[in-house]
Formats: structure tokens, C-alpha cells, sequence
């Protein structure tokens, strides 16, 4: 997250929350299409992980990006985290590891999207490549151990830290050592947000299987195909997974805010000032009464900042977060928003989507979620196999995006930028195990080529 809100508007009460949901919802010719992807910065020579501080750290390309775009540079005291587009709305952020974070701007297209990627990448590189670095696109740090990560200077991942190991046991390496690709999307209004929620939900682990990428772990197999996903399964249980209250009668915005209201704080956040509460409870503050701010009420930033710190396959804000892809190769960061786009903005292809998915017990997705990160496109729900699962939903986000008819200046429409899923399912292999097999084979059982092979 590049930003935390700073809106101090009192909220005072449940259907306050509520509100501040339902003004999420758009009409259909406003959706939009925002893109976040991370990548792994390292040195061109030693492949080790890049500090913050230094001549040639972090900080010298947040400050060399700023130079370069004219972008706002937002500070955390004197410190530089990030930088902000304030008029076309993209920012770059910093994960807890170095995780370089381009945000991008909500877009009408998929054309426009890849086209802020590349731009962004070609600014990456004019900047980091003098001070002697470049970006891995994985899910997760191949080489690195969590002891020779970087820790960058924000005061909300040093809570978090802290109270990760209280409740999970994978809470540090999905901190600091994981990437991932996601895009927000749209809702026209509750029932089409509970639709496209559980639509999200359900099939959020063909996106883990398509763009599972995660296989190595301090230079070795670690047994997983997305290990980024797997990282999930034991991170912090109140405030992630499959939320299988989504599928039950009554299900909209109130019954949303009442689960996030019993998803633990992490942080109060007053001036710059980040407050640690781990494990208090939002309700004290909404009610007036949360002992580390006797007398305050809750603010709209506080609301929104806690649901940022919620971790679900799919999150609600005021618009859906598809949350289930590795981070990866530069070519397949287009397919994600494509993939999704195809499934939620042509209502017909929402329709068979859920078609697909609407008659899956809880358990059998949960199974589902539970399988993908190791057997990827082997896994297995309702008698089918992943792989038959995502050829359809595939073609499903293929003819929603043929539908769209958004043409580029070559006449070409959006579902181009699914080829990379394609040319997966063709093969019948996730990016991960090909991986595996280059490093079984050409690289002689060594993950230092990915450095050199698959940067950007």
C-alpha cells in the first residue's frame, strides 16, 4: 500500500461503515481497471538483496524515479517510502522487504494498462541499472534467507512484524520475502459486488495455478509450486482466506463490515505517528473507548487503513482485490488484469463463471485453495481437474474480452494479453514447474541463472 488515508472524518457508528461501502459502487461505465504488481530488486553483481540506505540503495531509486517522473514523494518523516502520481493516480511503494510496488492508475483498458507496465519498466531500469541493480519477478525470493532480507523504514511493517510470529508461522516470509501481481476492479452495486465476490473467491485458485511461480526457497526446491500461496495458509487466520460466509444468505456490505470489525487492529495511526495495537478491536474504537486513544472516535482513515491490513483471496474495499497470483515474468503481468477483466466487466462471462462454480461446497473449495499451491494444475474439485478448470475459465475471460471490443491502434482487442495463460495450458505445465525443469536441467540444480534469465 503506497499511502495510508488520511481522511479524519468521524465515523460514529456500524451503518457509517456500511456507507462508506456502498459508495464504492459505480456505474458500469466507470469500472476501471487498477494494476499493483511487485518485483524483487537485487545487485547485477552478487545477486544479493538491495538495502534501503547507500549510494546505490533504495532510497537513491525512489529519489532517482522522483527526478526522472515529477512524482510526489511520499515521506514518513524525513524518510522517502514512496512516490504519488496526483494526477493520473499511480504511486510506487515499498514492501516490508524491499519489494519495489508500482500501484498503477485505474484504466479503462487493458491496452492502457500494459502500456503504464512498460513505461514503468523502462523508468525502473534508466534509474536502477547505473546504481548497479535490477528486479526479479517471482513469488518469492529464491536465494535469500529471511536473516539477509532487508527491512525497509516504515512504522506500520515494524508492528506487523512484531505480531506476526504471535499468530501464524509464515507471517515474516509473506512480509518479506513474497511477491505477487493483483488488479482492483469494480462494482455497480451490492448484489453485483456479492456476485463478483464469490465468483473472486471460487476461482481464485486457478489464478494461484496459473501464474504459480514460487518454487525455490534459499536456493532449493521447497516442495510447492506457489509457496507464496502456501506462505497464506499460515499467516494469520483471522484476517485471511476463503471467507465462506461470503456464499451464505445475506451476505453484502453489512455482513463484510461485521466481519472486519472482528478482524484484530494492527496499528492506530494519529499524525505520523503509527500507534501499536495489535490484537485490539476496532468495535473499542468505533465505540470511543480503545485505550490507546481514550476519547477518540474512528475516523474514516482508520476504517480504511484496518481493511488494508485484512488478507483475504479476495479483499473488499470500495472495489474488489483479486489477491491470488505470484508475482512473475514481465510478460504475464498483462494477463492477470486480463484474466479477471474478462470474467467481471462482460456480464455474460460473470454469468458462467459462477455458472462453474456456484454448486462447490465450502469444503470442497476450501480443498481446492488448500491443493493448488503444491499440485498446481493437478489439483482437483467436483471431479474435475485444475487444469480443465482453467481452460474454461480461460475461454470465458476471452470471450468477455472479445465482447468488450477494446481495440488497440493495430486493431487488436484485449484478449491478446491472455497468451501467456494460454501457451500454460497448452502445455499442461504451470510457470513454476518450468522453472523446475531449467533448474533441474540447464541450470544444473542452481537458482542463480533466474537472475540473469528472468530479470526485467
Amino acid at each position: 500500500m503506497a499511502r495510508d488515508q488520511i481522511d479524519t472524518q468521524p465515523i460514529e457508528s456500524r451503518d457509517e461503515l456500511v456507507a462508506w461501502f456502498e459508495a464504492g459502487s459505480k456505474a458500469p461505465s466507470k469500472f476501471r481497471i487498477g494494476t499493483e504488481h511487485e518485483k524483487f530488486p537485487f545487485t547485477l553483481k552478487g545477486h544479493e538483496p538491495v538495502p534501503y540506505e547507500g549510494a546505490n540503495g533504495i532510497r537513491a531509486l525512489l529519489e532517482g524515479m522522483q527526478a526522472l517522473n515529477c512524482w510526489e514523494p511520499i515521506m514518513e518523516g524525513e524518510t522517502i517510502i514512496g512516490l504519488a502520481d496526483t494526477v493520473g493516480g499511480g504511486a510506487i511503494s515499498l514492501e516490508p522487504g524491499g519489494q519495489f510496488e508500482l500501484s498503477g492508475a485505474p484504466l479503462i483498458t487493458i491496452h492502457e494498462t500494459c502500456a503504464e507496465v512498460n513505461s514503468h519498466l523502462d523508468q525502473v531500469r534508466e534509474v536502477a541499472t547505473p546504481l548497479g541493480f535490477g528486479f526479479l519477478g517471482l513469488g518469492m525470493s529464491p536465494k535469500w534467507t529471511l536473516a539477509e532480507t532487508p527491512v525497509m523504514p516504515k512504522g506500520r511493517y515494524k508492528i506487523m512484524s512484531n505480531y506476526m510470529p504471535k499468530v501464524g508461522t509464515h507471517g515474516l516470509d509473506m512480509m518479506f520475502r513474497t511477491c505477487t501481481v493483483q488488479v482492483n476492479l469494480d462494482f455497480a452495486s451490492e448484489a453485483d459486488m456479492v456476485k463478483k465476490l464469490r465468483v473472486g473467491l471460487a476461482l481464485q485458485p486457478v489464478a494461484t495455478a496459473l501464474f504459480a511461480n514460487s518454487p525455490f526457497t534459499e536456493g532449493k526446491p521447497n516442495g510447492f509450486l506457489s509457496f507464496r500461496s502456501e506462505i497464506w495458509r499460515d499467516t494469520d487466520n483471522n484476517r485471511a482466506g476463503m471467507l465462506p460466509f461470503a456464499f451464505e444468505d445475506g451476505m453484502g456490505f453489512e455482513r463484510y463490515v461485521d466481519y472486519a470489525l472482528d478482524v484484530p487492529m494492527y496499528f492506530i495511526k494519529r499524525g505520523d505517528a503509527y500507534i501499536d495495537v495489535a490484537g485490539s478491536s476496532f468495535r473499542d474504537l468505533l465505540a470511543g473507548r480503545h485505550p490507546a486513544v481514550p476519547g477518540d472516535s474512528a475516523t474514516v482513515s482508520d476504517w480504511a487503513n484496518h481493511l488494508s491490513t485484512i488478507f483475504p483471496e479476495v479483499r473488499l474495499k470500495r472495489y474488489l482485490e483479486m489477491r491470488g497470483a505470484d508475482g512473475g515474468p514481465w510478460r504475464n503481468l498483462c494477463a492477470l488484469p486480463a484474466l479477471w477483466t474478462g470474467l467481471y466487466y462482460d456480464t455474460t462471462s460473470l454469468d458462467a463463471a459462477w455458472d462453474l462454480a456456484k454448486g462447490w461446497s465450502a469444503e470442497e473449495r476450501q480443498k481446492l485453495r488448500d491443493d493448488v499451491p503444491r499440485l498446481g494444475f493437478k489439483a482437483e474439485i467436483a471431479g474435475r481437474s485444475m487444469l480443465d478448470l482453467a481452460r474454461d475459465v480461460v475461454e470465458i475471460a476471452r470471450a468477455g474480452l472479445v465482447r468488450r471490443d477494446y481495440r488497440d491502434s493495430q486493431g487488436r482487442d484485449e484478449s491478446r494479453f491472455l497468451a501467456p495463460l494460454e501457451a500454460s495450458l497448452k502445455a499442461g505445465q504451470t510457470p513454476a514447474e518450468l522453472l523446475l525443469a531449467r533448474y533441474e536441467g540447464a541450470w544444473n540444480r542452481s537458482v542463480e541463472p533466474v537472475f540473469v534469465e528472468d530479470a526485467y
